[in-house]
């Protein structure tokens, strides 16, 4: 017969959660005296091992570095205009060409089919425009030449009348003659007023039609020509003057309209193209001066665009030489230099130093005046270069700092220097 096995009451439920509940205080207590006790001795760091700089008073130089390329101040992109297959290289990369110089032929068999045919269509459509407007000026030269006719045949009629009106009345010419004459002037008389009329309408007419006749004559006269400059382009010829920079073409490529073909560099000059980081985008402006050192001599540069993007943490500037850039300057190669951007002034300053990127600027470990320890303290960091940063305050000059990286400091208070 089974029967139960009684358990000892320290092994009870409620007796292990007292254990529990009386164990964990001092297990965590025992660590923040540990943890207490390493923050209050600091952290052991070696002296060779750290950076060390001393605050002073002295001039601020407000500039930012500069590391750029050397770039064409123009650029020309040749893009092919009717495409074909290339027939004929004129020209190499590297070449220089003179404005109006064929580099490349095409051949485009259908292009040229398509042109005639478009030609004819447009020189048949002109024709019949201007068979129209030779019509138009043979009926107004033909209206007034029936007028002229109608009123010479009056002022003939007219005299005729006045000679024969007293021989009428002396009875020394018959009465028929003379009726004759008077009906054929009241005739051409009434001739006259419908002649005039009909010349009046169409002369209106006529300068209604001519003008758009004529537009259409001119329209037509474009469409023919640029018809006919589709085969002018499938020669493609140098837009500028300069040298050929890139030409990867070979005979027997095919290219469509559009189509990248070539990249020419004028004589314009050259310019400095830079990246700034992002930290000053505030403060770079046009017109802002700078020099980069090219051949152990300086030169003078001009900001003369700002791009609005930021890429990468940096912000790209064009730079113009302000005086001839040296002559054996070559697109692609390096620079370095340095951007102003305001006049030098009086401040407190620190080193730059690798201390900047895990703080930000918001606090620095200042050594005591044995050397032998530093303290956290909070500082506020104004502008900065390369070389300086601004102290605002916190900071006074001769006190001694740790410039050096602190990532692996952590959130330590105080730092104990070891030789």
């Amino acid at each position: 017969m089974d029967r139960p096995i009684p358990i000892p009451w320290w092994r009870t439920p409620r007796a292990k959660a007292l254990w529990l509940l009386g164990g964990v205080p001092p297990f965590l207590l025992g660590i923040g005296l540990v943890l207490h006790a390493a923050a209050d001795g600091g952290l052991r760091v070696a002296r060779a091992d750290v950076t060390i700089a001393t605050v002073r008073a002295d001039l601020f130089h407000d500039y930012v570095p500069l590391h750029g390329t050397v770039e064409p101040k123009d650029m020309v992109y040749l893009d092919a205009l009717a495409g074909g297959q290339v027939a004929e290289l004129l020209v190499q990369a590297g070449d220089v060409v003179a404005q109006g110089q064929p580099l490349i032929v095409f051949r485009n068999e259908q292009l040229e089919l398509n042109v005639l045919d478009n030609a004819g269509r447009l020189i048949e459509s002109m024709t019949q425009v201007q068979a129209y407007l030779t019509q138009l000026e043979i009926n107004r030269a033909g209206n007034q030449k029936a007028l002229a006719d109608i009123r010479y045949n009056i002022a003939t009629l007219e005299h005729t009348a006045r000679r024969y009106d007293p021989l009428l009345r002396d009875r020394a010419i018959a009465a028929l003659t003379v009726e004759q004459v008077h009906d054929q002037l009241d005739h051409y008389r009434r001739l006259e007023d419908i002649q005039a009329a009909t010349n009046r309408q169409q002369e209106a007419l006529r300068l209604r039609e001519v003008p758009g006749l004529q537009a259409a004559q001119s329209s037509l006269e474009r469409s023919l020509a640029a018809t006919q400059a589709q085969l002018h382009n499938l020669t493609v010829r140098a837009p500028v003057a300069g040298r050929i920079t890139q030409l990867g073409l070979k005979i027997g490529e095919n290219k469509v309209a559009g189509q990248r073909l070539a990249e020419i560099v004028p004589d314009t000059g050259f310019k400095v193209r830079a990246e700034v980081d992002e930290y000053y985008i505030g403060r770079v402006r046009l017109g802002q001066m700078g020099i980069v050192t090219l051949d152990g001599v300086d030169h003078p540069l001009r900001v003369s665009r700002v791009y609005p993007a930021v890429k990468n943490g940096s912000l790209s500037i064009d730079l113009a030489f302000v005086d001839a850039p040296p002559p054996d300057l070559s697109p692609g190669a390096t620079v370095e230099g340095r951007l102003s951007l305001g006049s030098d002034s009086a401040a407190i300053l620190l080193p730059a130093g690798a201390f900047l990127d895990a703080s930000g600027g918001d606090y620095v470990f200042v050594l005591d005046g044995g050397g032998r320890r530093a303290e956290r303290r909070q500082v506020k960091l104004g502008r900065r270069n390369q070389d300086q940063v601004v102290v605002v305050s916190g900071l006074r000059p001769g006190e001694r700092v740790i410039t050096s990286d602190y990532g692996r400091f952590g959130t330590v208070q105080r730092i104990n220097l070891t030789e």
